[in-house]
């Protein structure tokens, strides 16, 4: 019956069986009991300081949610979805388990507050969680970037041979977007960490509460200013889910690369055993199934994003029943992010790079081009004429099937007088590499210097 519920008072009958089922949250949102507890045991204490509610109610309330706590984490907690969410779940219990005093519990506050503070307790918990996974995956990085620090690869555009970089500065590039990615995460833990319990249903209210010391006691730096706003955005959620998404389409660039230099044609990198799975059909086959995988589930977070950011369009303020939709596209993106991030941690560490490959591949479709015509740039000749003096010359390999190291003095001397013996030692892998010294290049010397400031988490 609905008047059995907390909320029952003004209802004669009972709610249909399947609306109670398909209104229902407990199903996803019981994970946010510790946070619901915790916001709870931090409004009683207020309660309490502020003469609302008596301070034998509070300890009452306190113990008693405690024990609520306790039950939950042992799994002897039966939730119920007569009692819709995770809010009404506990407090049911509580005044089960205390009587009256627990039915002062919700003085002073609406499930509205309750929900958005429990979200944004669970959230800024998750956020510092993510952080960690993500110095995790900095760290394998680097290390492989430490690892295989002399071993030069091409670089490419447009997926076509470019000029010749080193390993370790393809990984530093990665580096440096997850190391955005966690700017990004700490800027919306910022925004998140923000106290909106006080704001009621939508307007505040009449009990003289004291919201600086609830902030206070869960640890949030400031409270919301305006109680509309604190029940009816989800602006946090959307932040973190819109940094979610650029993070995992680093990540599945990433997988693109590790599946493309995994195969047979590449050969530039072995994944572990543990990170990939046979053919049922074909014996020889190692499959890239985690980088996969997680390319996949990038589509996945993209649409938790553009779910929540669907549901929230068109609300007229404060809180609407379609806001309940926040918690899943929410949990989800927490979940797929964490889950990816490990284990790409784990599977780059193990990663095996195939150093002989990439430096064969780096000396084929002349990726030392452009190191020719900066050779004449110094001689004197303007950039635009030897650009069109190496196109030349290329255009002289590929019908003479050679490689511009293979050229011999004299037919170099065929495409500008300029050229001279030394252009041998310019156009060398490790002299092309050695010769980008500018902040941001991939000489050698600069690769060690990014890799020993950002070991010093500069």
């Amino acid at each position: 019956m609905s008047k059995d519920k907390l909320w029952g008072g003004r209802f004669t009958q009972p709610t249909d069986k399947f609306v109670e089922e398909f209104t229902a949250s407990i199903d996803f949102d019981k994970r946010l009991y510790h946070q619901d507890i915790r916001g709870s045991i931090a409004h009683a204490r207020m309660l309490g300081k502020q003469q609302i509610i008596p301070m034998e109610d509070v300890e009452l309330i306190v113990s008693g949610l405690q024990e609520i706590l306790e039950q939950i984490e042992a799994g002897k907690f039966d939730f119920s979805i007569s009692l819709e969410d995770i809010h009404m779940n506990i407090e049911s219990r509580l005044s089960a388990k205390i009587g009256e005093a627990g039915k002062r519990l919700h003085t002073g506050r609406s499930r509205n507050d309750q929900v958005a503070l429990d979200i944004r307790l669970y959230l800024r918990d998750e956020l510092v969680g993510i952080s960690a996974y993500l110095d995790l995956l900095v760290d394998s990085l680097l290390g492989q970037a430490e690892k295989n620090i002399n071993v030069i690869m091409p670089g490419y555009t447009h997926l076509q041979t470019a000029q010749p970089i080193l390993f370790a500065h393809h990984m530093l590039a990665y580096v440096e977007m997850f190391k955005r990615d966690k700017g990004r995460m700490e800027d919306c833990l910022k925004r998140a960490n923000v106290l909106p319990l006080g704001a009621g249903a939508l307007a505040g209210t009449t009990f003289p509460i004291d919201r600086e010391h609830v902030a206070e006691l869960l640890d949030f730096p400031e409270v919301t200013r305006n109680s509309l706003d604190s029940v009816s955005d989800r602006d946090f959620a959307l932040e973190f889910l819109s940094a979610s998404s650029i993070l995992m389409m680093h990540l599945s660039r990433l997988s693109e690369e590790l599946i493309l230099w995994s195969t047979s044609e590449f050969k530039f990198i072995e994944l572990s055993d543990g990170f990939c799975t046979g053919s049922s059909i074909m014996p020889q086959k190692k499959n890239p199934d985690v980088p996969e995988l997680v390319r996949g589930k990038t589509g996945r977070v993209y649409g938790n994003l553009m779910a929540l950011l669907t549901v929230m369009k068109s609300l007229p303020l404060a809180y609407n029943k379609d806001m309940q939709e926040d918690k899943e596209p929410l949990f989800d993106t927490i979940d797929t992010v964490k889950g990816s991030l490990k284990i790409f941690a784990d599977m780059i560490r193990e990663m095996r790079v195939n150093t002989e490959n990439m430096r064969n591949a780096a000396a084929k479709g002349f990726s030392t081009a452009t190191d020719v015509a900066d050779y004449l740039v110094r001689k004197g000749m303007p950039f635009r004429d030897a650009h069109e003096v190496v196109g030349k010359s290329v255009a002289y390999c590929v019908a003479n099937s050679k490689d511009l190291p293979e050229l011999t003095i004299d037919e170099w001397k065929t495409f500008s007088h300029m050229i001279d013996e030394d252009i041998y030692a310019a156009i060398t892998l490790e002299a092309s590499v050695n010769a980008r010294r500018a902040t941001g290049g991939t000489s050698l010397d600069g690769v060690r210097k990014e890799i020993t400031r950002i070991r010093a988490g500069k």
